[in-house]
């Protein structure tokens, strides 16, 4: 590993033990602190002090509940590309945020390249999806064109260090 590599990636002091707890509150953020110190080895009490220090050192980042947008009422996920106009640069920003603040919003990326944001979208069905479209994409100064192409299947691999 070159020294530019090297900072470009810091293991941020995470030994086997402390790779061991993310992987496993990974698949289960719920397990009992005494269950996760049995899996990865550890008494309970350093158990604790590792899933501490992992959170305070910004490692883990926060613990979530993993909800199915189906059982919300949001049957339809949608990825929308969006290319904003060349003189509106300066609006990016304003339209991040913008996008943040949408409950539809899943997830937002933006990019380098082509596109310059990535909308991952929840919706009841495709006139939610339209209307999201005209409301908040097209009806923008900042948007020079969209694309929108249906999600049918999903699945997400947790962090490996």
């Amino acid at each position: 590993m070159t020294e530019d590599s090297k900072n470009l990636r810091p293991d941020m002091g995470l030994d086997q033990v402390d790779r061991k707890i993310v992987e496993e509150l990974q698949t289960n953020g719920r397990i009992t602190n005494a269950e996760l110190a049995e899996r990865v080895g550890v008494a309970a009490s350093t158990c604790i002090a590792r899933v501490r220090s992992l959170v305070t050192r910004g490692i883990i980042t926060g613990f979530t509940a993993s909800v199915d947008p189906r059982a919300m009422g949001l049957g339809l996920q949608v990825l929308v590309s969006v290319t904003v106009r060349s003189g509106a640069r300066q609006r990016i920003a304003e339209l991040s945020e913008e996008l943040r603040s949408l409950p539809e919003v899943m997830q937002l990326f933006f990019l380098g390249g082509v596109e310059d944001f990535i909308i991952h979208l929840a919706a009841r069905d495709s006139d939610h999806v339209r209307d999201f479209v005209m409301e908040h994409l097209s009806a923008h100064p900042a948007v020079s064109s969209t694309r929108t192409s249906i999600v049918f299947s999903h699945h997400q691999n947790p962090v490996q260090a």
